[in-house]
């Protein structure tokens, strides 16, 4: 296959004795006119190959027709105001409603916000939201082309009307009110440069600073930063109580993090006390319970605990470490609310403040999308997913555990209806996974398959939802979706076991899952495809090229590739907490040996590989994959494609418009499917 030209330059440095050669260092200019031609043409070499594959019709109409499915998402109760976020299936932007009441919000509710309104395209996308404590604004976040940079912007929640205040240059934060409803907190990023999300530069640190409503930005008054550590992250919270604004600090992506609290006083905010000031245990912030704050913490305690916290930092037990892994813990009008997973598997459980009367609340799902909920109401939110259905959603009486369903949030019926699928937990050695298919196939031959993982920051990777996974099924195709060292399905030891010097495990783990799947009849090397994003996109290309014979088909999307520069662009340093750091030697020898991009050899038979990022991606910066997949099309020695597809106007993936959504998962399936012999139903109408 002739590939689009790809200029390759003597471009060679030597780090740590190694001398490294890096031909497509141009690439990383996104705004060159030469990347851009370069991003033309392999877009087009692209579309032209996918366009004669017979595969593509059908996924792109079963795609388009999962995202046309009406639906609704998580109600949240906000000072005295309900919300909730709509789609009625050809939006391309879930649109936000408001009522006084859930029951007229599940009746209909009134649009606050219809962020469809906010681009031509689509592609603005309307982030974190919250409420002032007298109920009176709303303030939002808006990204721009699915960018991390956030501006803020209010609305007047009783009448619609937009409020004349507007706050730019924030990333990673939501507007943290204040008691008196007439300022916020917000994380700001003065960046010097542009922030419409292709520049490439390091971020530097961010500056915790006050907003007040009426005011112009540059009266904000600051009140923290850390100049000489720009990879800190700060975290504010106003405990229930308002008594306190509570900071959490922490290095980057680290769970570990310091707790500071600052006196909410009638003049603003007094000096912090330093509750944890060092930076070793997980902690969050959940709710006070008299003077005391209660915490969920891993601090000797792998799989979670929660504590009761004085002033000076004594942790004293309120629910202690069990078998289960705590995922997260909300207060309640009646003490408090935790999701664990018990083998990767949500649990919803209720407890009085003291840590007693534990109640287990039956709702079923395989993922949860968010679970809302407050001191100052009994209502408890909870949203599940399946692999094949986008959201259910229940409220809860925290105080009874009587649950209802609100099936009804969502406007309209009928469309796409998912396969019916089991789903079964599998083990290959020690690790686990989730195998799931149609619930009609016939097993007695090995079938196509779709591996999908993730395996880092203490992200727990369960069988929830992703529009890809019921068109699929659906096809005929089995789904693999595997719990790796180096995720939070098992807690913190877990998690370590896959980090930093021991991050080729969980490489290790992602192929110990493929060579089950082929020792167990479930499919073929021949028959499979990996797929993963992000963290997972560097899984994939870790994978793929350490056994390339392993696998068909390999799809990494906005994928970490580059392991030896990811630390110089925007928010990369942040990783090292995970994947260490460059300029450590000993920790450069752990990175050369599994960075992808200097894994790829040349006259190897790699899979067919599909790369997928967006032009405006400023978390992984798209440099990452047109180095990647550069350096892929000159190594190729198989017949199979290597193909990069770059969607414009979209960032990491978060606010990406429906149909764009559809599109890109109507090509990646459809390439896996060409590849792995999966025939589409239209291909095979026995089937």
């Amino acid at each position: 296959m002739t590939y689009p030209d790809t200029r390759r330059d003597d471009v060679v440095e030597t780090l740590h004795g190694h001398a490294i050669a890096d031909p497509y260092r141009w690439l990383e200019d996104p705004d060159s006119a030469e990347t851009q031609d370069w991003v033309d043409r392999q877009n087009a070499f692209t579309q032209a190959e996918l366009a004669g594959y017979p595969e593509r019709e059908w996924f792109q109409t079963t795609l388009s027709a999962i995202l046309a499915r009406p639906r609704a998402g998580v109600p949240a109760k906000k000072s005295g105001w309900y919300f909730v976020g709509r789609n009625d299936g050809t939006q391309a932007q879930d649109v936000v409603y408001v009522a006084e009441s859930l029951e007229e919000l599940v009746d209909s509710g009134r649009v606050l916000i219809d962020p469809n309104t906010l681009s031509a395209d689509g592609t603005d996308s309307l982030g974190t939201f919250t409420v002032s404590p007298d109920g009176k604004y709303f303030a939002y976040g808006i990204n721009e082309s699915g960018s991390d940079w956030t501006t803020f912007r209010l609305l007047d929640i009783a009448t619609g009307d937009p409020v004349e205040d507007v706050v730019t240059e924030a990333k990673f934060c939501e507007a943290t009110w204040l008691p008196d409803g007439s300022s916020y907190l917000y994380l700001h990023y003065p960046t010097s440069g542009r922030s419409e999300g292709t520049e490439t530069k390091t971020l530097s640190g961010g500056q915790l600073k006050l907003h007040r409503v009426g005011t112009p930005q540059s009266d904000d008054e600051l009140v923290l930063v850390f100049p000489e550590d720009d990879r800190l992250f700060i975290s504010p919270v106003v405990s229930d109580d308002d008594r306190y604004v509570v900071v959490h600090v922490n290095a980057g992506t680290d769970p570990a993090s310091r707790l500071w609290v600052y006196p909410i006083t009638s003049d603003g905010l007094g000096e912090p006390i330093k509750v944890v000031d060092e930076l070793v245990d997980e902690i969050f912030f959940i709710r006070m319970s008299g003077d005391q704050l209660v915490l969920q913490t891993d601090r000797d305690a792998s799989r979670g605990r929660v504590v009761l916290a004085s002033l000076d930092g004594t942790f004293t037990d309120l629910i202690p470490e069990g078998p289960e892994t705590l995922q997260a813990v909300r207060g309640t009008a009646s003490g408090l609310a935790t999701i664990t997973l018990v083998d990767a598997q949500p649990v919803l459980t209720l407890y009085a403040l003291d840590g007693s009367g534990a109640q287990v609340v039956d709702v079923q799902g395989g993922g949860v999308l968010a679970l809302n909920g407050s001191t100052k109401h009994d209502e408890l939110f909870i949203g599940l997913s399946t692999t094949t259905d986008p959201t259910v959603s229940y409220v809860v009486s925290a105080s009874t555990g009587a649950v209802r369903a609100l099936p009804e949030l969502v406007r309209g019926s009928g469309g796409y209806e998912s396969p019916s699928v089991i789903v079964t937990r599998q083990v290959a050695g020690d690790v686990p996974y989730f195998l799931i298919s149609r619930s009609d196939l016939d097993f007695s031959a090995p079938r196509p398959a779709l591996l999908y993982g993730y395996g880092g920051f203490r992200i727990s990777i369960l069988a929830d939802y992703k529009p890809g996974w019921p068109a699929w099924l659906a096809a005929g195709g089995v789904l693999a979706i595997a719990n790796l060292r180096g995720g939070g399905e098992y807690g913190s030891a877990w998690h370590d076991a896959g980090r930093l010097k021991n991050k080729q495990q969980v490489f290790d783990d992602f192929i110990a899952v493929a060579e089950h799947l082929r020792d167990t009849g479930v499919t073929t090397p021949a028959q499979l495809a990996i797929h993963g994003r992000s963290n997972g996109g560097l899984l994939v290309g870790a994978a793929m090229t350490q056994r390339p014979d392993l696998f068909k088909v390999a799809l990494p999307g906005v994928g970490v590739l580059d392991m030896l520069r990811f630390h110089l662009f925007t928010v990369g340093a942040a990783w090292a907490s995970d994947f260490g750091h460059p300029d450590n030697p000993e920790q450069f020898e752990d990175l050369l040996a599994y960075s992808p991009l200097h894994r790829v050899q040349d006259g190897t038979a790699y899979p067919a590989t599909l790369v997928v990022t967006g032009d405006h991606d400023d978390r992984v910066v798209p440099l990452h994959s047109h180095k990647f997949i550069a350096a892929l099309q000159h190594a190729q020695s198989a017949a199979e494609p290597v193909l990069t597809r770059v969607e414009v106007n979209t960032g990491h993936g978060f606010g990406k418009p429906a149909a764009m959504i559809a599109a890109e998962w109507a090509d990646l399936l459809a390439f896996a499917a060409h590849h792995v012999g999966l025939k589409t139903p239209e291909q095979t109408p026995e089937q």
